[in-house]
């Protein structure tokens, strides 16, 4: 009786294991899965009331071009920046901003977001989109393009393409992926949400590698698709998304011989061998002479008999009739039979004139030709 109860307890342990780590799969998916309208908690001043021990500071460059510019909005970045208790200052002459924090700043982030509101400037972003960085929910990466490609034609015309004309796919990125991006000179800036800025990095990090950025635009749509439908979150996406064959068509004319180059090997090449050692290797060595004679002999007779074979074949060729070519009656062509049409005309004529078994019309006529020739005679 005990040993089936102690069965019927090991029977009942593993099945209790399997469920429980069923329901802790089930949990793990559930916590991955964001839920909507699902928000971060604000960092207030109560959360940081000491503030900050030290204080930390950024600056960075901006070009000669967007002095003006800065100098208009630099009143509306000093508010935005007050909010969060951070001191900006604009230095002209050596064309450099700065940002650092102060005794009131109690959010360490906000130096982060500060220095990369003035990178945002610094790159021709304007101040209506480059403000939305100091947002919780919003990032930023600046991606350098200039170092990519070495030919300069080359990435000219690739930057344009992930342009496109009249800025059509840069349209086309934005939408899909929620983020604002702009080109300018050597980098492309982008502003938005964690996941489309990611998106965003690979379309223009493969569009400076020579794939087309269309490519990546039909993948973003089914993805946007696929994310509509709560069953196929979980799921593997690979199957819907498009695999495209990447194909690199070399202009260079390939030579019709090529000429494998052998391994390189630092032992010379083994010598040819005598004629000693090829007797040793098949025998012929320790043979006798009469019988190395008879060998040779052998072999002249067999050399003999194939040349004689040969020679057989030849003059039996000559003796080997031809084939005969398939004889083709050529059909004459009909001659064409010429019709006379006025000969017939003619001769319906007269028919119409002369009556069956009847004299001539005009029997005189013949009669006074003949008179008149007698009388020409007598004179």
């Amino acid at each position: 009786m005990a040993s089936s109860t102690e069965g019927a307890s090991v029977s009942e342990t593993p099945s209790k294991k399997k469920y429980k780590n069923k329901q802790n799969e089930v949990d793990e998916s559930e916590l991955l899965t964001v839920p909507e309208g699902w928000k971060d908690i604000p960092f207030t001043k109560e959360d940081n009331p000491k503030g900050l021990l030290e204080e930390s500071s950024f600056a960075t460059l901006f070009p000669k071009y967007r002095e003006a510019y800065l100098k208009e909005c630099w009143p509306l970045v000093q508010k935005a920046l007050n909010d969060s208790y951070i001191k900006a200052t604009l230095d002209l002459i050596e064309g450099s901003v700065t940002v650092s924090t102060t005794k009131k700043t109690f959010d360490p982030y906000a130096i982060i977001r500060a220095r990369d509101l003035i990178k945002l400037l610094a790159r021709s972003v304007p101040f209506d989109q480059a403000v939305r960085i100091l947002q919780d929910d919003v990032a930023c990466d600046i991606i350098k393009i200039g170092t990519l490609v070495r030919n300069r034609e080359i990435y000219v015309k690739r930057r344009e393409r992930l342009i496109g004309p009249k800025g059509s796919t840069l349209k086309a990125l934005e939408l899909l992926t929620n983020c604002y991006i702009m080109v300018q000179g050597n980098t492309v800036s982008a502003l938005g949400p964690y996941n489309g800025l990611k998106e965003v990095r690979k379309v223009v990090l493969d569009t400076m590698k020579n794939i087309h950025p269309i490519y990546n635009i039909k993948t973003l749509m089914i993805k946007r698709e696929l994310a509509k439908d709560p069953e196929l979150r979980t799921q593997s996406w690979e199957r819907f998304l498009p695999h495209f064959k990447h194909k690199n068509l070399s202009k260079r004319k390939q030579p019709k011989k090529k000429t494998v180059k052998k391994e390189y090997t630092p032992f010379p090449p083994a010598p040819p061998e005598s004629q000693v050692d090829k007797e040793l290797a098949s025998g012929e060595f320790f043979l006798r002479q009469s019988q190395k004679k008879r060998k040779k002999m052998e072999e002249v007779k067999v050399k003999q008999a194939e040349a004689l074979s040969k020679k057989q074949e030849e003059r039996k060729k000559a003796f080997i009739p031809p084939k005969e070519k398939p004889v083709v009656k050529v059909k004459k062509a009909p001659k064409e039979t010429k019709i006379d049409v006025e000969a017939i005309k003619e001769k319906v004529k007269k028919a119409k004139h002369k009556k069956l078994g009847a004299p001539p019309t005009n029997p005189d006529l013949p009669s006074s030709s003949a008179s008149e020739k007698k009388k020409k005679k007598k004179a």
